[in-house]
């Protein structure tokens, strides 16, 4: 091969240098190219006890390590010369149009990740034409999170305490406030074993001890913003001081039954929608008793571990009672193609939570922001590539959910 000393027009067209980014929010934003991106920012600037009351679940962490790995171990069938040039990820759920397949879950203690907390989340919502969910363990008021997001939709969140009257008050606000759905979560009779929170004695607010302090020192920002900003209050209750498990502890009701559930049903002048269910014969007793929805969920772990894996349950729990009700999903979603995959097998519907979180973290509303592009751009992505134009195109014959853990033949 013959070699010559390359001469300044051959190499001008290689010479790309990139505008620099003096905005370092932006910079690390824009680098992050998938959730586990932004997860990886927001372990880096959140101190560890916020960091893993968000990241971490109950007991040895399985129920979440296995919903993740169930999206992990599905094949796509992608079918060829359909045109793509231009796709509809909008659906209709619960009576509105969301303009993306997924809403943000509700989530306690928010602004104890990020200082915008709520706020935040329910802007970036807005702008993008979700659902956003507050949760009754939120750290902004009901009716902050409606002025933040005052053109969008709302949802709310309902723990049934075990002080009944002062439940229903925040129901009865939620509706006044305008929100048009309450989902009520129905798989907390009691506190999971969050065993990363003892052992980071994780409390509320976080206590300064000499432990945190020291983790404090790589990550001033984010001690700037807790200490300089408002005190964290509750959506839904007054100040509290002690550990998490103990304020779940006396607030949780273990008394509650679908009696209860059909009472809040006929008190609520909205969709209302149940958040917990694991199995099919709840399922059917839930969609029997009128609810508009359902959310196939283990909390994301954080409850029962080994608890029964969502994205497993939900085919069966679709062609059940998929014609009667709303189906949704959450638990262990980390990717668009998760949740193309979900709508694929049945899921009218699903919600983020940690990966809402991951992006607080990692950049306040920006970070949201980015969250929700990210996942976007994902699902159009799948969806071309799958030959898609529309979520209604999706079918079951495009996912095959393959098998890691098969279950052995119960005993009779």
């Amino acid at each position: 091969m013959k070699r010559r000393v390359p001469k300044p027009r051959d190499l001008a067209p290689l010479m790309q240098f990139k505008k620099p980014q003096f905005d370092a929010k932006k910079r690390r934003l824009d680098a992050a190219l998938t959730i586990e991106d932004l997860r990886t920012i927001a372990k880096r600037r959140t101190p560890k006890a916020a960091f893993d009351y968000t990241d971490g679940s109950a007991e040895a962490e399985l129920s979440i390590e296995r919903a993740r790995q169930a999206f992990s171990d599905i094949e796509f069938h992608p079918a060829i010369l359909r045109d793509v040039s231009k796709v509809d990820t909008s659906c209709t759920v619960l009576g509105g149009r969301s303009e993306l397949p997924f809403g943000i879950a509700p989530t306690g203690f928010t602004r104890m990740m990020q200082t915008e907390g709520e706020y935040a989340g329910a802007r970036a919502a807005g702008r993008a034409g979700i659902p956003f969910s507050l949760s009754t363990m939120g750290t902004a008021s009901i009716e902050d999170v409606r002025d933040a997001n005052p053109h969008g939709r709302n949802w709310f969140q309902l723990y049934m305490w075990k002080d009944r009257e002062r439940s229903m008050a925040l129901v009865d606000r939620a509706a006044e406030a305008g929100y048009d759905t309450l989902l009520v979560t129905v798989d907390v009779p009691v506190a999971g074993a969050r065993l990363r929170d003892k052992r980071n004695g994780m409390s509320i607010p976080p206590a300064l001890t000499t432990k945190t302090v020291l983790n404090a020192i790589p990550r001033p920002q984010w001690w700037i913003d807790f200490l300089t900003t408002e005190p964290l209050a509750f959506a839904s209750l007054d100040r509290w001081s002690g550990t998490v498990a103990e304020l779940l502890d006396t607030m949780f009701d273990p008394t509650v039954t679908f009696d209860d559930l059909a009472w809040i049903k006929s008190q609520w002048p909205g969709k209302l929608v149940v958040k917990g269910v694991q199995t099919v014969d709840d399922a059917r007793a839930v969609t029997a008793l009128g609810a508009d929805g359902i959310v196939l969920s283990n909390h994301g772990g954080r409850q029962l571990d080994r608890a029964p894996i969502p994205f497993h349950l939900l085919p069966e729990v679709a062609r059940e009672v998929g014609a009667d009700t709303e189906v949704m999903l959450d638990t262990g979603i980390m990717s668009g193609a998760d949740i193309v995959a979900s709508v694929a097998l049945g899921a009218r519907f699903t919600l983020v939570g940690r990966a809402y979180l991951y992006g607080l973290m990692a950049g306040g509303e920006a970070g949201v922001d980015r969250m929700i592009e990210i996942l976007g751009e994902q699902i159009a992505r799948t969806m071309r590539l799958l030959g898609v134009a529309s979520l209604d195109e999706l079918t079951p014959a495009h996912v095959t959910q393959l098998e890691r853990l098969v279950p052995r033949a119960r005993p009779r």
